[in-house]
């Protein structure tokens, strides 16, 4: 057994293959905090952030600052904040230590210390990867102001819960010390992410004070962004494996694939890293490159998983390879494909080829149920604003209804044919309730969509939601083989 675990002290006694940070971390100043310190992060902005520091740009360190857990702090803080990022392709496995964060917060157990590195001057981008069900958006896209953590968070904006919290408590401390506000990044996949994120934290300003939310509002840059990386959840045979190839134990490696994208608006009143010399696109307008992903890659991997457990697949590239699965994504992208900015320059060919690839990839082993996760919350800017285009044009979105359909089969089968708890959803109780009511599977989608919001005011809502209904009825009595006959008919 391995005992001696990867830190400062150990980094220069790991083999060489592995690459570890090029800089002096001693030397490395605090310039961002990152709110939601997951797997992505640290597979993605972390990592864009260590290339940064390995080139002389020492004054971009990470905060990193768990909103609810403490577990990757215990796990990170005994290694110094050092992990392995281990890059897995079919054939191959390329293992890297990042150390670009330096410090990990818990935000429930100290939020005066979070508000203490939000506050600091150095601090001048924070980024944000939390998941869509954060935002804590209600139905119609807004701040969901009777949330119990909004509540509680205007009732005492010195102890926040939320990220909104957090950000506002700190803009409007900074605003009172003459401190330039920090530009704020959002790194989930939320739909015109910057804007959103920008629209809600003025909405939740405004409900405390109405010049700190025209403050927010006129001065506080929130540019919007687009990521890429596929990261699937560490298993205990994969942090075996690691243990073996560094010869010292880490807590927590995170695992990926050898692709990565990252798309940012540029605009950072108060500088950012040269992120530009390691491969992230700087541009003016994100918003193309975001529907690509959300609609092609996002929205394939939602019908992947939700088709996959159906079929009784556990992972992605298994899944991928069903070649009535295979045949259903191909499908899938030619109906998404012409929803798609004409005028805006994108290889739609050769980005699905890539993402077949990727899908392909047999050493990632990305759990089906691990991207059914919150299906309420991502399925609208995956797959139901493209259907819901399709219709507007006068076209027939087959393939994307049928994978509405299948996330509510798939929420169906669990307790029965899936586990219980396989995967969760915000709208878990309400979708319980639903299950014991035994509707029809047109009672069942009208009822879903109603509760999820799904094409809430829109005129082409009833099309889909029978389209839906057609599926969901097919998938009930004969799963997705049922489903994939019928298809066009």
């Amino acid at each position: 057994m391995t005992r001696t675990a990867l830190s400062n002290a150990t980094l220069q006694q790991l083999p060489q293959p592995v690459e570890i940070p090029g800089y002096d971390r001693a030397k490395v100043a605090p310039g961002i905090v990152h709110l939601g310190v997951g797997a992505f992060h640290r597979a993605h902005q972390a990592a864009y952030v260590d290339d940064c520091l390995s080139a002389g740009e020492t004054g971009w360190g990470i905060v990193g600052v768990s909103l609810r857990s403490p577990d990757t702090r215990d796990a990170l803080a005994p290694q110094d904040g050092l992990y392995t990022l281990a890059i897995r392709s079919s054939g191959a496995e390329k293992l890297r230590i990042i150390g670009s964060i330096g410090s990990m917060l818990v935000a429930p157990e100290d939020p005066g210390e979070v508000l203490a590195a939000l506050t600091d001057a150095r601090t001048r981008i924070v980024t944000l990867t939390i998941t869509e069900k954060a935002y804590l958006r209600a139905a119609g896209g807004g701040l969901d102001t009777a949330h119990p953590d909004v509540v509680a968070d205007l009732a005492r904006p010195e102890l926040p819960k939320t990220a909104h919290g957090f950000l506002t408590e700190a803009l409007a401390r900074r605003r009172a010390a003459g401190i330039a506000p920090f530009t704020v990044l959002c790194c989930d996949n939320l739909p015109a992410n910057g804007a959103t994120l920008h629209r809600l934290i003025v909405e939740f300003a405004a409900l405390r004070d109405a010049r700190l939310a025209r403050h927010i509002a006129d001065e506080v840059a929130f540019p919007s962004s687009m990521v890429d990386r596929i990261v699937p959840a560490t298993t205990d045979d994969d942090r075996a494996r690691v243990a073996r190839q560094l010869g010292v134990a880490d807590a927590w490696p995170v695992m990926t694939e050898p692709f990565s994208q990252w798309v940012i608006e540029d605009h950072f009143p108060g500088g950012r890293p040269a992120w530009e010399q390691f491969g992230v696109t700087m541009v003016a307008d994100v918003r193309p490159y975001e529907d690509m992903k959300l609609r092609l890659l996002n929205g394939a991997h939602s019908a992947i998983a939700y088709l996959g457990l159906l079929s009784g697949h556990p992972t992605v590239d298994r899944a991928f390879a069903d070649p009535a699965i295979r045949q259903f994504v191909d499908a899938l992208w030619a109906e998404a494909i012409p929803t798609l900015p004409s005028d805006a320059g994108l290889d739609t060919a050769s980005y699905t080829a890539e993402l077949a690839q990727r899908f392909s990839n047999t050493a990632l082993a990305h759990r089906t149920a691990q991207i059914a996760n919150d299906g309420s919350q991502k399925l609208p800017q995956r797959i139901i604003a493209s259907a819901l285009e399709r219709l507007e044009g006068g076209d027939r979105p087959d393939h994307l209804s049928l994978v509405v359909a299948a996330w509510i089969a798939a929420c169906e089968e669990r307790g029965k044919t899936l586990p219980d708890g396989h995967f969760t959803d915000p709208l878990d109780a309400a979708l319980g309730e639903t299950a014991t009511r035994q509707l029809s599977s047109t009672e069942t989608v009208a009822s879903i969509f109603d509760l999820a919001g799904f094409a809430k005011g829109k005129p082409e809502g009833e099309s889909l939601m029978e389209l839906t209904a057609r599926h969901l009825e097919r998938l009930r009595r004969g799963g997705p083989a049922a489903a994939f006959s019928a298809m066009g008919t």
